[in-house]
């Protein structure tokens, strides 16, 4: 796989042309001490802003999470997701995409794939130039406290960073076009550090996937004024759409602190109306495993009127709920499953066992 470049545009309202390029290069090998995988460096470019940084990532763990993995068919995981007592289950471990990672199950997963990246060789030099006093990492609630970023920088490197719990989350407001909804930031738990630990951090850790990418962007503006001697901000987000990362590229902030945005395997494409469920991008050279991408369109197949179910199958779906409500995942999974393809979860893992 060679140096890709994907120029786009589009429309965020009906006044605000986005026009840029994204430009991956090749995937680099990346040893880790649980096994091997590859990163990709990336920026994408917006109209005249200052380039964001990107970094996908391959490895067993963000694979699993992203694509397809091998799964024993437990009986309450067929419950939940409602394939009924009656089907025939294999005995032999079948395929199933992360968006069914549910739970418990899914935490360990991400947790596992956060500790890879957080060892990798990107963020290497950062370790290396940095004290413990000088990180802290910020996990956006709810589903950034999945992501035990803080534990992975302990099991990796030794250090004991400070964690600054965020909640920031959408509130519905039909003054905003296209998507109607804000930011709402209710907590930022900063007051356990006194001034001089607070200007001693130079890099912030983020944690939250990225869809429209209003949260993120709120996130890093009040993260940055809090914290007036920050040098960079790395931003661990699994899941990140092009259009979310517009946004932060195109924010004050990324003009004068370098903004990092660490992701697991690809980006994705955030669909309408409300640019919020977000599918994969079908061109292979968005995917430093090609073969993994094939795989799971072949998973989830067609619909009856032959529309390939992976170009609107939402990699997010209830994006935190999967983590807390496993049950509310499904409801919201069907409910868009219906919606544009006229089937459930269940009917496409129940034809799938079938094969």
């Amino acid at each position: 796989m060679s140096h890709f470049n994907y120029p786009f545009a589009f429309l965020e309202d009906t006044n605000h042309k986005v026009e840029g390029s994204l430009e991956l290069t090749e995937p680099l090998p990346c040893d880790h001490k649980s096994g091997g995988g590859f990163f990709r460096t990336g920026k994408l470019s917006v109209n005249d802003c200052h380039p964001l940084q990107i970094v996908l990532y391959h490895n067993d763990a963000t694979s699993k999470f992203i694509y397809l993995h091998d799964n024993g068919l437990d009986e309450n995981l067929m419950d939940i997701i409602g394939v009924k007592s009656a089907t025939p289950f294999s005995t032999i471990p079948q395929k199933l995409p992360g968006q069914l990672c549910l739970g418990s199950d899914r935490a360990k997963l991400i947790g596992n794939a956060v500790s890879e990246i957080i060892g990798a060789l990107p963020l290497a030099a950062t370790f290396e130039q940095y004290k413990q006093q000088n990180l802290a990492v910020f996990p956006i609630a709810r589903e950034g406290l999945k992501y035990q970023v803080t534990e992975a920088i302990y099991s990796n490197y030794g250090y004991y960073c400070d964690e600054v719990v965020l909640d920031a989350h959408h509130v519905f407001d039909s003054s905003v076009p296209v998507y109607n909804r804000t930011v709402e930031l209710t907590l930022f738990k900063d007051k356990d550090l006194d001034q001089t630990q607070k200007e001693n951090i130079a890099v912030a850790f983020l944690a939250d996937s990225i869809a429209s990418g209003l949260v993120m962007k709120e996130v890093v503006a009040r993260v940055s004024e809090r914290f007036e001697n920050l040098k960079q901000i790395e931003v661990i987000s699994p899941l990140a759409t092009i259009r979310g990362l517009c946004r932060l590229a195109q924010s004050e902030v990324n003009c004068h602190i370098p903004v990092r945005v660490h992701v697991f395997e690809t980006l994705l494409k955030a669909l309408p109306p409300d640019f919020y469920y977000s599918a994969h991008i079908a061109d292979a050279n968005f995917h430093i495993c090609p073969d993994e991408e094939e795989e799971y369109r072949a998973w989830w197949g067609k619909d009856a009127a032959g529309n390939d179910i992976a170009d609107t199958a939402c990699a997010g779906y209830g994006w935190s709920e999967v983590f807390y409500a496993p049950r509310k995942q499904i409801q919201m999974m069907n409910g868009q499953l219906q919606s544009r393809h006229g089937l459930t979860i269940a009917d496409i893992v129940t034809r799938n066992l079938k094969k």
